[in-house]
């Protein structure tokens, strides 16, 4: 009977042992900082998009801001539903904007009427990129870049 009882103790001892060292392996840590990825420079026609952006943004231009957008464009910002058309755009843009925004790139390509932008973005206040995005774009047949999607998200860590 004793033998049972000690047999019983190692697998509890064992199991326990186990469920510690996966605790110890889920607690989550801090990733060590990493240098800054590198801008690019974009082809001109691509910038104008971003430069387009950053100006409505800082004067608060809802309208101006779903201009550079498909007319089935969307915007996909964090914590919120997905913002389809021009008018919902506009219409979400309306109580957003006011800060000087810096779009940056960090990569983009175009193949015929599709292209993408993968960027950060920050405020003149801010010493930082603060976020991260990513657009869709597509050329419409007057051959201007429009935004088909614009998902962003911020790079500082939740609280």
């Amino acid at each position: 009977m004793r033998q049972w009882h000690v047999r019983v103790w190692c697998v509890v001892a064992s199991l326990l042992g186990a469920a510690h060292g996966a605790a110890q392996r889920a607690v989550p840590t801090v990733a060590p900082q990493t240098p800054p990825l590198p801008y690019v420079a974009l082809p001109p026609a691509l910038d104008r998009v971003l430069r387009e952006y950053e100006r409505a943004w800082h004067q608060r231009d809802a309208a101006g801001l779903a201009a550079l957008f498909a007319t089935d464009g969307f915007v996909l910002q964090s914590g919120r539903a997905p913002v389809r058309g021009r008018a919902a755009i506009a219409a979400l843009y309306a109580d957003q904007g006011g800060a000087p925004l810096r779009l940056r790139a960090l990569a983009s390509s175009v193949a015929d009427t599709i292209g993408y932008v993968i960027g950060v973005y920050g405020y003149s206040s801010e010493r930082e990129d603060v976020g991260k995005f990513t657009l869709t774009l597509r050329r419409d047949p007057g051959g201007r870049w429009l935004i088909v999607s614009d998902m962003d998200n911020t790079s500082r860590p939740p609280r």
